[in-house]
């Protein structure tokens, strides 16, 4: 975990009344999230007062496992071969229903024990699964093939759509442009995708004046910065910049 991001909204879901983000410098262990997690809650009156919980998990440790193969009893078996679980590690799922996805993943049960402890009852998702909600909900009436960059501080989320049906989703790390735009244009390459045609669209943190959109822009001719009006808005930010946040 490198950060961590908080909004509250007002009690009609139309305003933002508190917005705010810690990056660490090093990935953070559960124990030492939960110290920074606490610290901003009990320094902030509002995030202390707030009824209604959502807590996002933005991570790598998932998989996406489609309805004919799922198996409740097995959630293991579906992430041991991509990462590694530990004995004392919970997994849990979500399910984009429309689609018939399951998103496995590991939450953190200290965080979990946490927030039940303090707030009482609450919800909590993986990232992939509000991502995809949205991105498959804008393109089931597509007929062309989409891709969508969402660009975090150290991961992308990488999402092949052809018309309205999900090809590709997986999450990469990256420490350079160069990194991020390899593994773009490597799944270009291994669909068989034209770079020239197919319509690419960035979301998260990245503008069309930073290095990430010009190696893009490099080699994806049809690539735009963007997403229309976001259901929240945060002051200083466009309406792709914490994409999730808004959209949740």
């Amino acid at each position: 975990m490198t950060g961590l991001s908080f909004l509250v909204k007002s009690p009609n879901e139309n305003e933002v009344l508190h917005f705010s983000e810690r990056k660490f410098s090093s990935q953070y262990n559960p124990q030492d999230l939960l110290v920074a997690l606490k610290a901003e809650i009990e320094n902030e009156p509002l995030l202390k007062a707030c009824t209604e919980i959502t807590v996002i998990y933005a991570h790598s440790t998932y998989t996406l496992v489609p309805d004919t193969l799922f198996d409740e009893t097995k959630l293991s078996e579906y992430l041991k071969f991509n990462t590694k679980i530990l004995a004392g590690d919970f997994i849990a799922y979500d399910t984009v229903d429309e689609h018939k996805i399951h998103v496995v993943y590991v939450p953190l049960v200290n965080v979990n024990n946490y927030f039940f402890d303090t707030f009482g009852s609450f919800q909590y998702y993986h990232a992939t699964t509000l991502l995809l909600q949205q991105l498959l909900k804008k393109e089931q009436s597509g007929d062309t093939k989409k891709v969508y960059v969402h660009v975090g501080r150290d991961e992308i989320d990488l999402v092949l759509i052809d018309s309205g049906a999900l090809v590709l989703c997986n999450t990469y790390p990256y420490r350079t442009p160069e990194d991020l735009a390899y593994y773009v244009l490597f799944a270009f390459e291994q669909l068989k995708w034209s770079p020239e045609s197919v319509e690419t669209v960035l979301l998260g943190a990245v503008s069309e004046d930073d290095a990430t959109y010009a190696i893009l822009y490099t080699y994806i001719r049809n690539i735009s910065v963007g997403y229309e009006e976001a259901s929240l808005s945060i002051d200083g930010t466009d309406a792709h910049q914490y994409f999730l946040l808004k959209n949740t």
